[in-house]
């Protein structure tokens, strides 16, 4: 449960800030619009609340490829990592089904949503910047890895905990604001399994991409640090 509802409160935030007040009023006269900084918070200040509120249950993973680096660490179970998973992608999914309910209090949001992807991830005319699938992938994997090197480190020290959710949260706003423009950042298979449901046929026909990238970062990132020996905490 805690989980699902850290997932939930990330991919309501982040996705739920991107549609609704990231070109508000419009993408042309964004006088109002909080933009990909605003986006990019969003994201970050959601990751805080989440770890804050359950990290102490769960320890706050709320995205596959997180939990998958944490195994490869040796800093959690794999009995566990099955009811991680599936918690996370339908906690994400919960999100967006709550996104699209709302989009469709107003005439024509849901469908204009839809249309422009639903705030999904992509690459070729799919990214916001035309970045090809090469340099996303590179981008998707690399960023995935340093963020759970952060986690890693952080949390690798009983002294550092109380920070742990801040400095997660804002790596997380910080690799917002490099990869927004290159992939519309996922970092988090959760994410985007979340939002590519509801963007269409491009968003699911590219869902791969952000599926096995942060998966390969983090497993990259865990195993370099697991032969590094940082020590896992205990008790």
């Amino acid at each position: 449960m805690s989980e699902f509802f850290g997932t939930f409160l990330l991919v309501l935030g982040g996705v739920g800030t991107a549609l609704f007040a990231a070109n508000f009023p419009s993408d042309t006269d964004n006088q109002s619009g909080v933009g990909f900084l605003g986006v990019a918070l969003a994201f970050g200040l959601t990751l805080v609340a989440g770890i804050a509120a359950v990290g102490h249950i769960s320890g706050g993973h709320f995205n596959p490829a997180v939990t998958l680096g944490l195994l490869a660490a040796g800093r959690t179970d794999l009995k566990h990592v099955p009811g991680y998973i599936v918690s996370q992608v339908l906690g994400g999914l919960a999100a967006t089904s709550i996104i699209a309910i709302v989009l469709s209090g107003k005439t024509g949001a849901f469908q204009a949503a839809h249309d422009a992807g639903f705030a999904s991830n992509g690459y070729g005319s799919a990214s916001p910047g035309g970045y090809g699938l090469g340099a996303v992938f590179l981008t998707e994997a690399v960023l995935t890895g340093v963020f759970l090197a952060v986690i890693l480190s952080i949390t690798a020290k009983q002294e550092y905990q109380a920070l742990a959710p801040i400095g997660i949260g804002l790596t997380l706003t910080l690799i917002h604001l490099v990869s927004i423009p290159v992939s519309n950042t996922s970092v988090n298979p959760a994410r985007s399994i979340a939002a590519a449901v509801y963007g269409g046929d491009t968003p699911l026909a590219q869902l791969w991409v952000f599926i096995v990238a942060p998966i390969v970062g983090a497993l990259v990132a865990g195993l370099i640090v697991r032969v590094g020996g940082r020590r896992r905490i205990t008790g």
